[in-house]
């Protein structure tokens, strides 16, 4: 019975400390903050804040999606730029209203990810994977 109880005890805490290093974890703190609003919220947004749209268009079983969501949309730095300077949205291309994205920018691949002007104009497209120096320097371009 002791050793079932301080097997308890042990589990326990091995919990709380995997719990605190995951609220602790610097990129969840600094990861691209991506709105859940739906297109026209984002683009109002945009319009009141005069501020640019960093919009991620992706597909569930892409690849390349899926390994910037991993590193690049992770990455401190970009968390922070983006964070600062744009209105960020992500939106599947193959769903609602990411398809009429699609439609609207006729975007023929994923990843594809849009700087879009407060008035609904694309500013600059970057299409597929990017690292976190890369997605950067096209983003430093835009704000300038």
């Amino acid at each position: 019975m002791k050793q079932f109880i301080l097997f308890v005890l042990f589990a326990g805490s091995l919990m709380l400390v995997a719990f605190a290093w995951n609220v602790d974890d610097p990129n969840l703190k600094t990861s691209i903050q991506f709105s859940d609003a739906r297109w026209e919220e984002v683009l109002a947004k945009a319009k009141s804040e005069n501020k640019i749209i960093f919009v991620d268009i992706y597909a569930t079983w892409c690849g390349p999606c899926k390994l910037l969501k991993k590193t690049t949309f992770t990455d401190k730095e970009v968390g922070e730029f983006f964070n600062a300077n744009f209105i960020n949205a992500a939106f599947d291309g193959e769903k609602e209203e990411g398809r009429k994205l699609v439609e609207q920018f006729g975007l023929r691949s994923y990843p594809t990810m849009l700087f879009i002007n407060p008035d609904g104009s694309i500013r600059k497209a970057a299409i597929g994977y990017h690292s976190a120096n890369q997605l950067l320097k096209t983003a430093r371009s835009v704000v300038k």
